[in-house]
């Protein structure tokens, strides 16, 4: 199959696009014929090392861990999936090797969820890490309930967006820190936005006099600060940026992947109470400038990997060439 795979760690250049070995299928996994992969901060992080201290590498490294695509072949054990099924994912395991940026993915079924029928394949590909990120910060460390007040930092990114939107259908006022330009997307998503930097407590303090009922910070560093300043008596503060953000009176938050969390996401979206926006989308090959450009921050939204299907199928995968064929049995006798 082809994909993006990296055999060091280092900048956007280590990223090389070619053939790869085709995924073994385990017994608890589903293998995904990958239509769309969202990149994540966490995406470029882990190629630069950040992680090594806690993520063992396998080279190479196919990254990312988002995923939207269709089932090609549950494993033997599944029997949450079948073939043809659309599904979304957050695709991470303990180690850095199997990742999404590839024409097929083996995904464990603890990943995955059925695809929301109204999000195209490159908007659902956004929604995983980024929705299960704001849902389980927001209900399961912050818990925050109806009439609350809460404050979420980069209130038009990736994360920020899902977090605004689902904060206001707990019920809570949300006001979101954002540049200018972004002020009407954000209150678009249901929040009332604020200008970041310099000044931030006082323009906070003017819409929130006695303080904000939770923070849920994705900045870190100088904003944590800032946001220990702003809460009210009893307020809480989670960050996904700052393992330091303890030594302020708050918790860290790493998102897992939870199938339930991830179905009631998926419900979520189907609704129409969350959406995810894509602000621009690269093929494949192209990896290396997704990342660049997610790097560069200020993204708006979500940035989007794509898999040409009609070009894959005639480079001569033999997974899109075979999907009638039983592939755990294929797998079984070697023939890939």
């Amino acid at each position: 199959m082809k994909g993006i795979s990296y055999s060091r760690y280092g900048g956007p250049e280590v990223l090389e696009y070619g053939e790869l070995r085709d995924p073994k299928l385990g017994p608890d996994q589903v293998l995904v014929k990958v239509r769309a992969a969202a990149v994540n901060p966490v995406d470029w992080k882990c190629r630069e090392g950040r992680l090594d201290a806690v993520l063992d590498a396998v080279f190479p490294v196919v990254p990312g861990w988002d995923v939207s695509g269709v089932v090609v072949q549950p494993g033997v054990s599944v029997t949450e999936f079948a073939v043809g099924d659309e599904v979304i994912g957050y695709v991470r395991e303990d180690f850095l090797s199997r990742g999404t940026c590839a024409e097929y993915v083996a995904a464990p079924v603890r990943t995955l969820a059925r695809k929301p029928r109204n999000l195209s394949f490159e908007e659902a590909a956004g929604l995983p890490l980024a929705g299960l990120t704001a849902y389980q910060v927001l209900v399961k460390v912050l818990e925050v309930n109806e009439g609350e007040t809460v404050l979420v930092h980069a209130a038009a990114g990736g994360v920020g967006s899902l977090a605004v939107q689902l904060a206001a259908h707990l019920g809570a006022r949300v006001i979101g820190t954002a540049g200018e330009s972004n002020h009407d997307y954000v209150r678009g998503l249901g929040g009332e936005p604020v200008t970041y930097g310099k000044g931030l407590v006082e323009r906070v303090r003017a819409l929130a006099p006695e303080g904000v009922d939770a923070v849920f910070d994705t900045v870190g560093g100088e904003v944590l600060k800032d946001s220990a300043n702003l809460l009210a008596p009893e307020g809480r503060l989670a960050s996904i940026a700052d393992p330091e953000v303890p030594a302020y009176g708050g918790r860290y938050a790493f998102v897992r992947p939870d199938a339930e969390d991830l179905k009631r996401l998926a419900g979520l979206a189907e609704r129409g109470v969350v959406s995810v926006h894509v602000q621009q989308t690269f093929p494949l090959e192209r990896t290396a400038d997704a990342h660049r450009l997610n790097e560069e921050g200020h993204t708006r939204g979500k940035i989007v990997v794509t898999v040409d299907w009609e070009t894959g199928e005639e480079q001569g995968n033999v997974w899109a060439a075979n999907e009638e064929e039983d592939l755990y049995t294929k797998s079984q006798e070697g023939t890939f």
